[in-house]
């Protein structure tokens, strides 16, 4: 039952197409898994996170804090600014820039540990940076969004950090409280969390896109562009970004990987909260998030494989060998 359940969140890009392309065909199947349940969706994605956590991760980020830095500052050096550059440079329609810009300014998804694991990279390291920089949001996401987004439209810095406290900080703390006041039942839910995510982001993003098909129709290939760039420059500048300070190959590949994917989750609940049209509702700006969990969660996968195919057994030796990057937990 594991190994099925394993398999089938391993197949996650596959799920979140098939979600996609399903809601531009028939959109009512999908669009019924509207806001208050996106919001839910998100931190229930928020809530498997934290109950995958011990204090002893948190103490781990003390005994390797430079790899994780350095993944986490590209995160937020790299992608923002890419969102940013990419929107201004394509000249995206105002609502489109802002949803491209807001995606890249959030923090790395739990996608990405799926798609470190798949590629044999350094998944310890990739669940650390995954966590910091999803504590870092709280702060970064609100403040990077309202310096890129300024001369687009006023954002309500607070209010976006109200938000962000709410959909990450408050599920990830509750279910770092559940790991240790019931560790037995959440070590069960452990291995069904995951494909609960993969199942909720799939609802998510269909949603998303079967509630503005039109636009997507009439926009939809200049948005695959934006957001691919956007992901493929994030998985390139983030291996050189790391090659810069000298770390070995799986540390490189880890640190690619967590650039290069957002918490696209997240950014379209803050979309949906803070862009939509107040007259009719509609969310035009979380249309590139909704497409960025497709398009990241396929590159990432292809990338994992041809990686996987290519695995460097010195460079995996001396991962292990290092104080730096050896697996903390014991976990695969």
């Amino acid at each position: 039952m594991t190994n099925i359940l394993r398999w089938s969140t391993n197949l996650f890009p596959l799920w979140v197409l098939v979600a996609g392309v399903w809601a531009m065909f028939e959109p009512s199947h999908l669009t019924w898994f509207d806001r208050p349940k996106i919001i839910w969706g998100l931190g229930v994605i928020m809530l498997g996170m934290g109950i995958t956590l011990k204090i002893d991760d948190f103490k781990q980020v003390l005994k390797m804090p430079k790899p994780i830095a350095v993944g986490c500052v590209g995160q937020y050096l790299i992608m923002p600014f890419l969102g940013w550059g990419i929107a201004k440079f394509m000249g995206l329609p105002k609502e489109f820039a802002i949803g491209l810009i807001l995606v890249s300014c959030c923090p790395g998804g739990t996608a990405s540990n799926v798609v470190t694991y798949i590629a044999r990279a350094n998944l310890p390291l990739s669940l650390l940076m995954t966590m910091c920089s999803t504590f870092g949001a709280i702060a970064l996401t609100p403040l990077l969004t309202k310096f890129y987004l300024s001369e687009i439209i006023a954002v309500d810095a607070m209010a976006l950090f109200l938000s962000t406290v709410k959909v990450v900080l408050a599920p990830v703390l509750l279910g770092v409280f559940l790991h240790h006041l019931f560790p037995k039942a959440v070590h069960a839910a452990e291995n069904v969390a995951p494909l609960i995510s993969v199942i909720t982001i799939a609802l998510i993003c269909g949603s998303i896109i079967g509630s503005n098909v039109e636009s997507i129709k009439e926009h939809g290939g200049s948005l695959i562009v934006a957001v691919g760039v956007l992901h493929i420059m994030g998985f390139l500048l983030g291996y050189f970004f790391a090659r810069v300070f000298r770390y070995e190959e799986l540390v490189r590949r880890t640190v690619s990987i967590e650039v290069g994917m957002q918490n696209s989750g997240l950014g379209t609940v803050l979309a949906k909260a803070h862009f939509s049209d107040k007259m009719t509702g509609v969310c035009l700006p979380a249309v590139p998030c909704a497409i960025s969990a497709t398009v990241h969660s396929i590159i990432g996968s292809v990338l994992a494989a041809i990686w996987r195919s290519r695995l460097p057994h010195a460079a995996s030796a001396e991962g292990e060998s290092s104080p730096e990057t050896r697996n903390p937990n014991g976990r695969l």
